[in-house]
């Protein structure tokens, strides 16, 4: 027997005990970190093997007009979801349920009998106020209602196609509702309760709620009042022509902030699947591009006067009806010409063969270099999706004729949002603005400033002085030339119209189908708004911008100066009546006189009175106001 050693009997001890040691250490160490390293993960996965979440979605953010008045809002529209495990008579649920959602039994049967935690189904979703007392009055088990809300837009379809709408699951699918989707969305909540293997609720722990977080709100811009002058308008064209279509687009030409757009036709985003997606799909201000025709010579005006090409009151200019261009005759509107006229005529009269000569005198870099710092040939980049850039001549391209033709807006093509912007610049002192439609965001909960945009300011185009000139010019146009529609009586009113024809699928221009349209801008001495309107090939009527166009803008700017608080004046030009139009009346002063001394008013005026008396003491409309010949003067007689 072989003899072991005390030393080596105490080693085998220690390096036993020490092994026992290590392999304590390990599991201690193995213990920490199971305890604080994995501990909060393996204690949220067993509690999500016990658990079960039912969602509460975030409300989206509210959006707004300037004036913080709501355009988009939320109503509850509560969501039902079932855990199937929890219901014992599924035929008798199924039955209950599909009365009250108005679907076939079966259908909910399907869902009932589903091998799952939690059962969501679409025909469950954005329940009315109704639906959703009566399912809670049925008190069954493992049917559970969840908060949610949908879209609500009070009114109807204006702004329709900026606001844009949110899908079932309050995702944006169009307009500001996409573009802005992730500030608007917020995070969503929930409450879960605790569940055995079978999902069989435990009743002895309690559940836990997490708030969801609403989205931000947003502010625009847009200024309602405005909004809602704009919507009625193209509404009233809409009925009157029977267009192709319509769009309108205000701006504050002294920041770039929008204070309306619309088009035609509209939609309701409460039920824009009852529509083409062409409609909603396109937001005409800024995706449509188009020739502009002599809207665009408010650019070749402002730059002749800016590079001092022309003077308007001493330079001449005799029309024959047409000039000879590159051997191409390049024709004015007016059959056989205006004649002689200085320059300024030339614009009062719309004349393209003047403006021709004005592009002549430029030259082809000059004037392109004008037609790019306006903006033309690029997006703005207005908050918004799906703008459009437009097209310009290569100007390696541009011979005699293109240029000829770009003078007064023909082969180039150009968006409604770039020709308010550009016109906003030539009018406003020459600043080209940066547009945009979103003011601020808010807090929904402390409703303070999250985000504010300020005016941003691009570039200087043309000098203050030339603005003044193009200013004054298109005042002209309003009071004594093509845009004479446009005019309000006791504001300043400047604008210019346009007519441009339409480009068929074979390349040529087609023939009575025409987008006619104005631009127009007030008090024009130092505008306040800016406001542009084209229509599509209206029906039944002259296709001319200066027939169709200018007296609708000409009703937009004056309803618009009246809900922005501008006061009428009487310093601007008087308007230069033609025929078949009327001059007005200005009302007189007839407070105190007696009814034998109106005798003399019965011509030009009617006349209907009120009360007992022998002296009027009360007049409407006031003394001094001018109205159409033949218009009614209510009085009051008294003593």
């Amino acid at each position: 027997m072989k003899h072991v050693s005390h030393m080596t009997i105490r080693k085998r001890i220690v390096a036993v005990f020490l092994l026992a040691i290590l392999m304590l250490v390990i599991v201690l160490i193995r213990l920490m970190y199971v305890q604080f390293i994995k501990g909060p993960s393996l204690t949220e996965q067993a509690e999500m093997s016990w658990t079960r979440d039912i969602k509460y979605e975030a409300e989206r953010g509210k959006i707004l007009d300037k004036n913080d008045q709501i355009l988009v809002d939320n109503i509850s529209a509560p969501t039902v979801m079932f855990v199937p495990r929890q219901i014992e008579n599924k035929a008798e649920t199924a039955f209950a349920l599909a009365e009250i959602l108005e679907v076939d039994q079966e259908l909910i049967l399907g869902y009932l009998e589903q091998d799952t935690s939690i059962v969501r189904f679409s025909e469950g979703r954005k329940l009315s106020d109704q639906q959703a007392l009566a399912i809670q009055e049925l008190d069954m088990a493992g049917i559970y209602l969840a908060e949610d809300s949908k879209r609500y837009y009070p009114h109807d379809t204006l702004l329709a196609h900026v606001l844009g709408f949110s899908g079932i699951d309050n995702q944006g699918l169009v307009g500001l509702e996409l573009f802005h989707n992730e500030q608007l969305s917020g995070t969503a909540g929930r409450l879960s309760f605790f569940s055995d293997a079978k999902g069989r609720r435990l009743p002895d722990l309690s559940d836990t709620y997490q708030e969801p977080i609403d989205g931000n709100d947003l502010k625009l811009t847009i200024d309602l009042e405005v909004q809602t002058i704009v919507e009625r308008e193209l509404d009233i064209v809409e009925a009157t022509y029977q267009p192709d279509g319509a769009w309108a687009i205000a701006v504050d030409p002294n920041s770039g902030a929008i204070l309306a757009m619309s088009s035609r036709p509209t939609f309701d985003p409460a039920t824009y699947q009852k529509v083409d997606p062409e409609i909603y799909n396109r937001n005409y201000p800024i995706w449509s591009t188009y020739e502009p025709g002599s809207t665009f010579k408010i650019i070749t005006l402002a730059a002749a006067l800016e590079e001092e090409v022309v003077d308007l009151e001493k330079d001449h200019y005799y029309d024959k009806g047409y000039i000879e261009v590159g051997g191409a005759k390049l024709r004015c509107w007016k059959h056989g010409g205006h004649g002689d006229q200085t320059y300024l005529e030339v614009a009062q009269h719309s004349c393209n063969p003047g403006f021709v000569s004005l592009g002549q005198r430029l030259g082809t870099d000059r004037l392109f270099d004008y037609i790019e710092a306006f903006g033309f040939g690029k997006k703005t980049n207005i908050d918004l999706a799906g703008e459009a850039s437009g097209i310009l001549f290569n100007r390696e391209q541009v011979g005699p004729v293109e240029l000829g033709t770009t003078s007064f807006g023909q082969g180039v093509s150009v968006t409604p949002i770039q020709q308010v912007m550009a016109v906003s610049a030539a009018v406003n002192g020459g600043v080209l603005y940066q547009p945009y439609i979103v003011d601020s965001w808010i807090d929904p909960i402390t409703e303070q400033v999250i985000e504010q945009n300020k005016p941003e300011a691009k570039k200087q185009v043309i000098s203050e002085e030339t603005s003044s000139l193009v200013r004054s010019s298109l005042e002209s146009v309003v009071a004594q030339g093509t845009g004479r529609g446009a005019f309000v009586e006791g504001y300043r009113v400047g604008g210019k119209t346009g007519t441009a024809q339409k480009v068929g699928s074979d390349g040529r221009y087609l023939a009575n189908n025409h987008i006619v349209s104005f631009i127009g801008f007030a008090p024009s001495d130092d505008p306040e708004i800016v406001v542009y309107l084209a229509v599509d090939n209206p029906k039944n009527t002259v296709q001319f911008g200066g027939v169709v166009a200018a007296p609708v803008v000409g009703n937009i700017i004056e309803d618009s100066l009246q809900a922005m608080d501008v006061e009428k004046r009487s310093d601007g030009l008087e308007k230069e009546y033609r025929w078949p139009e009327q001059p007005l009346v200005e009302v007189p002063d007839l407070i105190g006189l007696s009814e034998q001394d109106l005798l003399g008013y019965l011509t030009q005026l009617s006349i209907e009175s009120v009360g007992t008396g022998s002296k009027i003491i009360e007049q409407a409309p006031a003394p001094g106001t001018k109205v159409p010949m033949g218009e009614t003067i209510r009085l009051l007689f008294g003593e």
